[in-house]
């Protein structure tokens, strides 16, 4: 297949997963700076702190709030190092689709590689952190992927592979 779109191609999964990080870390920032500093005002105002489960709630919340932002922005800085050009052509990597073949028969399946905290999972979507994204990472077509599951070990052949650079 030719490739269409050159190294921009994966852009848009990758900005319209940043922007909604980028949505979400906004509003914990709010929340963070505004809505909780006002809920453990209000709280201590109540007077003793010591049996103060409004107290206590808003600071669990805060904790929560800040270690998910932590993780937001780690998230984020990570894809924005994500250099498309890096993904190889004409093997499974990020965005890709793959059309496999179990060896043992059955009807071909199709994945698509996703990030783990994707946009929307749809069917057939896998995390690339999955086990059969991580079988699956690498291949070429003609390849087989082995999936080791807890009761099998399944064997898939890559029959058709769609990369980033050619959606």
């Amino acid at each position: 297949m030719a490739r269409r779109g050159g190294a921009q191609a994966g852009i848009p999964m990758i900005e319209e997963l940043k922007r909604k990080l980028a949505k979400e870390a906004e509003q914990l920032q709010h929340e963070l700076n505004v809505t909780l500093p006002n809920e453990i005002r209000t709280a201590v105002e109540h007077g003793d702190l010591k049996e103060n489960s409004e107290y206590k709630a808003a600071l669990e919340r805060q904790s929560f709030v800040q270690a998910r932002l932590g993780h937001l922005h780690a998230r984020l800085s990570k894809l924005s190092s994500v250099d498309p050009a890096q993904i190889p052509e004409d093997r499974v990597g990020l965005g890709s689709i793959v059309v496999v073949q179990d060896e043992k028969g059955g009807p071909p399946e199709t994945y698509s590689l996703m990030f783990g905290d994707a946009v929307e999972f749809q069917e057939g979507h896998v995390s690339m952190g999955s086990a059969i994204g991580r079988a699956l990472l690498g291949k070429a077509v003609g390849e087989v992927a082995i999936l080791k599951l807890p009761a099998t070990t399944r064997r898939l052949k890559v029959v058709e592979l769609t990369t980033i650079h050619q959606q």
